[in-house]
């Protein structure tokens, strides 16, 4: 991967910031998003750089679709700055937020909110980038454990999450004479600052948690990390419309 270059959405924390360190050390540039926080962004940019790779950050809120045109404008100013191209080799719609919603005590503003990122987001950005993937690139959507496993009051973000699981397959149809493939990454249980970091902040549900799967722990940011860029490259090259589970065999 010395050449390629992936853009992240949500790439400041978490899971997003592990894919873009991951991705430096396996020798690719990054573009990374954020929608607040822009002190970690740099940051992660920063150990990007210290990595021996290039790096750039760009502001982008994926719930609000009418900004993705100014975005791609923005993204191809720094394209041509920074990398003398007009294209990125690998697409990682990452940045997301969850939001527990029980049947009889949910507005149809969690609802929007969810649909708008988790949804409408994935699917406008990634129509708004497709021309700027170049041919035989790759586009990994990140998804979860929850569209396989119901736990718990999360069913609308689960619900979504499937349903990106579903355009994963689609857009595999659609870009497959491209050579671009696409994926799905569903990641398990993982000690981040998901839904407020209740994981990674409570010592007890982590253990109770971990004990669902079958290797007997959570995960790690970087396990989830080191999984997205395998799938992003060469190694992978045959492999397009997949789910690929990652959750340490999570109630099988």
């Amino acid at each position: 991967m010395s050449s390629s270059l992936a853009l992240i959405t949500g790439g400041n924390r978490g899971l997003g910031r592990a894919t873009a360190l991951a991705l430096a050390a396996d020798g690719s540039d990054v573009v990374l998003t954020y929608r607040s926080h822009v002190r970690e962004a740099e940051t992660v940019a920063d150990e990007v750089r210290a990595a021996g790779r290039k790096a750039a950050v760009l502001r982008l809120d994926t719930g609000d679709a009418d900004s993705f045109a100014a975005f791609e404008k923005d993204l191809a100013g720094v394209l041509e700055q920074h990398w003398d191209r007009t294209t990125i080799d690998h697409l990682v719609n990452n940045a997301g937020h969850a939001v527990i919603t029980p049947l009889g005590e949910t507005s149809r503003e969690e609802v929007k909110g969810l649909v708008d990122v988790q949804f409408t987001g994935v699917y406008f950005l990634t129509q708004q980038l497709v021309p700027r993937i170049a041919d035989g690139g790759a586009i990994v959507n990140l998804s979860s454990l929850l569209a396989r496993v119901a736990d718990g009051p999360w069913s609308a973000y689960a619900a979504l999450k499937s349903a990106v699981e579903t355009l994963t397959r689609y857009w595999a149809i659609e870009l497959g004479p491209r050579g671009i493939r696409v994926n799905t990454v569903a990641p398990g249980p993982i000690a981040t600052d998901f839904a407020g970091g209740f994981l990674r902040d409570n010592d007890d549900a982590r253990e109770q948690v971990g004990q669902g799967a079958v290797l007997g722990r959570l995960g790690t940011p970087e396990e989830i990390g080191s999984v997205v860029t395998a799938v992003l490259s060469g190694r992978f090259g045959w492999v397009t419309g997949q789910r690929i589970e990652v959750s340490g065999g999570f109630r099988p």
